[in-house]
């Protein structure tokens, strides 16, 4: 399934309450899976998440150079699942991090604490799967 051409069932399942998990690498290749609130957002294709710059997630992404880092988010509810792909940045602008932190909050229902070193990673998705 292309970003693309994914259904309204498919769009309406990312704007549901759903923990989430990010996949990145570690510097060994070996997978760090950890779990994590994710916004989508189909019409620029990004998907968000918010965190701590000095998570290692962050890193993991950082290490990655300019070229960003390959990663994917995944949400699971029964037997429906779905899963975005693509190549993700650390960014710290803070109108961005705003702008992710009010999507958070619209999708999950509360505003998370004040973090001074809260950072976005934006996920430029280019590969959808999932099922349901």
């Amino acid at each position: 399934m292309s970003p693309v051409n994914a259904d309204e069932p498919y769009l309406a399942f990312w704007r549901e309450r759903h923990l989430c998990t990010l996949t990145t690498l570690r510097p060994d290749g070996s997978p760090h899976v950890v779990p994590v609130g994710v916004t989508y957002d189909p019409a620029s294709r990004v998907a968000r998440v918010i965190t701590d710059a000095a998570t290692a997630k962050s890193a993991h992404i950082r290490a990655a150079g300019s070229a960003g880092a390959r990663v994917a988010v995944c949400q699971v509810d029964g037997r429906r699942w779905a899963t975005l792909e693509g190549r993700t940045h650390v960014v710290t602008d803070p109108a961005r991090v705003a702008d992710a932190v009010h999507r958070y909050a619209e999708r999950y229902g509360r505003t998370p604490r004040e973090n001074p070193t809260r950072v976005v990673l934006e996920i430029a998705v280019d590969r959808t799967l999932g099922h349901g």
